[in-house]
């Protein structure tokens, strides 16, 4: 029997980052089906170019490095940053938008770096900051939730607008599409309109954003399947929402008019994805259980603040970046005692 066969380690088993990354994957499923129901068919276009890009550029920088493809192409790592960058990207966002966004992230927000487990910041969020301050026109591009319910898109219609710009007869996107919820209420009430008012506009739903605000919901009960099946922990999630939730409370109880009530901050922008699938990524997250909930507050805490007074609708990314740049510094200082030390 050759030497191998009897060397440890004697138990084997499935690679837990492909299985941890698949659990992922099949909690986006609902969220992403809320999706195709609110803005159409497109998204499915948009994720499967990006996915196909992140593969070949994973295996293109793999064989750049000299290591083996099989094992880190099957880890999922880079399927699920694709499909994290297309779902925070317009459904509608052209071929070329996405294409950039997922070669920026794979090469060099995730190998410059060294790889999985080594990159200090979100890749998908990353490559979302560059093409949001490099192509604010493209990432601002949305069409309207009543807009397609009058005018639903087709896959083949979906098809030829993301990769040609155009809808029938020529007509260019940019002349029907729309601000994001978020971007309207932002904007309303700097003109002086309050948020009741801006509520009752066909773009809002009951909460928030028409549309948005189930996307949220099935973003927040993907990510309770996570929670239970211990793929994430509860902690930066919850501390998040308590960060948003605090901070959006007590400025909509002293000046009402100025800002959206809790309730439409939960369920409007990527909120949710953000709590559940950005923030928590193992490798940039705090790893202790004190820097887990600061982080998460921050993270939280940061997204408000960028809305409300900062110069973007939604804050989730670049609150995201700031925090990831904080956890050695939160790691250090929250450390456990170690069992038996002494002040």
């Amino acid at each position: 029997m050759p030497l191998s066969r009897l060397s440890s380690p004697f138990l084997s088993g499935t690679n837990r980052v492909t299985l941890q990354m698949l659990q992922l994957l099949m909690a986006l499923v609902p969220a992403v089906i809320a999706i195709v129901y609110f803005f159409g068919p497109s998204i499915l276009i948009t994720l499967t170019l990006a996915v196909v890009v992140a593969l070949l550029a994973e295996a293109f920088m793999l064989k750049l490095r000299n290591r083996p493809l099989k094992p880190f192409l099957t880890d999922g790592s880079a399927i699920v940053t694709a499909v994290l960058l297309a779902i925070a990207l317009p459904p509608l966002a052209p071929w070329w938008l996405t294409t950039i966004g997922i070669l920026f992230a794979i090469i060099f927000a995730k190998h410059l770096y060294g790889g999985l487990g080594y990159n200090p910041f979100n890749p998908a969020m990353i490559a979302y900051v560059l093409l949001l301050i490099s192509f604010p026109l493209e990432m601002t591009t949305w069409l309207p939730v009543s807009t397609l319910s009058e005018h639903p898109l087709g896959l083949a219609s979906a098809f030829n607008i993301i990769f040609s710009g155009q809808l029938q007869g020529g007509i260019g996107l940019d002349t029907v599409s729309g601000a994001t919820p978020l971007d309207a209420m932002k904007t309303q009430i700097g003109l002086l309109q309050t948020p009741s008012q801006i509520l009752n506009q066909p773009l809002f739903g009951l909460f928030g954003g028409k549309g948005w605000e189930w996307i949220n919901i099935w973003f927040a009960i993907g990510g309770i399947f996570l929670i239970f099946r211990r793929v994430i922990g509860w902690h930066i999630p919850v501390a998040m929402l308590a960060g948003l939730t605090a901070i959006s409370f007590i400025t909509w109880l002293i000046a009402p008019e100025t800002t959206g009530s809790p309730i439409f901050h939960l369920l409007s922008g990527g909120t949710m994805i953000g709590a559940f699938f950005i923030a928590t990524d193992p490798v940039t997250a705090a790893t202790t259980i004190k820097g887990r909930l600061i982080f998460g507050a921050g993270v939280g805490l940061l997204t408000y603040i960028i809305r409300v007074w900062g110069g973007y609708p939604d804050g989730i990314a670049f609150a995201v970046i700031l925090m990831n740049m904080l956890v050695p510094l939160i790691d250090y200082y929250t450390q456990p005692k170690v069992y038996g030390s002494v002040k």
